[in-house]
């Protein structure tokens, strides 16, 4: 049985060659950023870091390619100050895996982290995002155009919840 050959294909990821067949898989790297605000009343509040690309202008969580030599937590601390200005410390034990097609020959693995910051203003990546917003997290899946985004935030927020009752 012949197997596959895998070469590195420049900024895409790898490449599977069967045949005359090419489908070319991607890996990134993200996080799901969480800021902590008291209101006025004293009440806790959460909020999301979102951004809007150029050129889809749907909201998402900051996230991109891997470079080499980087490990995942590295990119996706790399690519949230790329993206959004923002330094941000990854939460320890949550990694999330998704998987989809964005085209008809490319698989894309996406992994997220959670992260927290302190840090409110943003600076948005001219190239690539129209815009960073600090969105109410009781508010944000609504935003999401993506279901597996939506399950990401969700658990990501499961996660955040179960890990401030246990510091109580």
């Amino acid at each position: 049985m012949r197997r596959p050959a895998l070469r590195c294909a420049a900024k895409v990821g790898l490449s599977r060659m069967f045949g005359d067949d090419k489908m070319t898989y991607e890996k990134s790297c993200g996080a799901v950023v969480f800021r902590d605000e008291t209101d006025a009343e004293g009440k806790l509040q959460r909020y999301v870091l979102m951004i809007k690309h150029t050129e889809r202008s749907r909201h998402s969580f900051p996230k991109g390619h891997v470079e080499p030599g980087e490990s995942e937590v590295m990119t996706a601390q790399r690519e949230v100050f790329e993206e959004t200005g923002i330094h941000i410390r990854i939460v320890d034990k949550f990694r999330q895996t998704v998987h989809y097609s964005p085209k008809p020959s490319v698989k894309k693995t996406v992994v997220y982290f959670v992260a927290a910051t302190d840090k409110v203003d943003t600076v948005p990546q001219e190239s690539e995002v129209v815009a960073v917003e600090w969105i109410r997290a009781d508010e944000a899946s609504k935003l999401l155009a993506h279901s597996n985004d939506r399950k990401v935030l969700s658990l990501a927020l499961e996660y955040m919840d179960g890990k401030n009752q246990n510091s109580k």
